[in-house]
């Protein structure tokens, strides 16, 4: 199996989806990262430039990610960047990546970056009806980023609602913190949602829900079969 996730800014894949990225690998599949904004100019607390990518390289690589597409839109101001240049930065990703699932933002999240990120990333999604030689996505699924995704500020639309959960193990959450723990000036005390007891409960939480001891949850919005 192939997985793509489209992010917005570094660390964005590991809130969202570390555990899951670091069980897929060891398993076998092949885990793709495409970071919107890999600058990230307007974080707080941000390193340096070559710290940063040091950052992100590390984090990734120990999460067992095959490649990572790096963009430079505008941090904060993707609003301002044409729609149809965000999608077709995607599409590049994903006519290389050539992903059976792709995994994004969810729309309603409060960050503006995310939200962007996420509908280009909807109608990148779709490339394989409009060019018939690039391979048919199978899914598409949102995740939560802690400390974003639950504010959901956007209340025209749905909030954040699993229907996939992936069984991830303390091993899989143990590796998602010490992961996440690798981006500089990033973690905080709790009971910020990037603590690492917030990212534990969240996954017993999810585990809760689904029946497992820890997982990551997920909503599946598309299947194209």
């Amino acid at each position: 199996m192939k997985y793509l996730l489209v992010v917005a800014h570094p660390d964005d894949e590991t809130l969202g989806a570390g555990a899951s990225m670091y069980k897929w690998s060891h398993n076998g599949d092949t885990v793709d990262v495409c970071i919107m904004c890999t600058e990230a100019k307007a974080r707080a607390f941000r390193p340096e430039d070559n710290e940063l990518e040091d950052d992100t390289n590390a984090s990734n690589k120990f999460l067992g990610v095959n490649k990572i597409y790096e963009g430079t839109f505008p941090n904060i101001e993707m609003n301002t960047v044409p729609h149809l240049k965000l999608v077709q930065f995607i599409e590049s990703a994903i006519k290389e990546s050539e992903p059976d699932i792709i995994i994004t933002h969810h729309p309603a999240d409060t960050n503006n970056d995310h939200l962007q990120t996420s509908m280009a990333c909807q109608e990148a999604a779709r490339l394989f009806q409009r060019r018939p030689e690039v391979k048919r996505v199978k899914e598409v699924w949102y995740m939560e980023v802690p400390s974003c995704t639950e504010w959901k500020i956007n209340n025209a639309m749905v909030t954040f609602n699993p229907n996939c959960y992936v069984e991830v193990g303390k091993e899989g959450v143990d590796a998602k913190i010490k992961a996440l723990s690798m981006y500089r000036g990033v973690m905080r005390p709790y009971p910020h949602p990037r603590s690492a007891e917030y990212i534990t409960g969240l996954a017993v939480m999810r585990g809760g829900q689904w029946g497992q001891m820890y997982s990551e949850a997920f909503e599946v919005v598309l299947r194209a079969y």
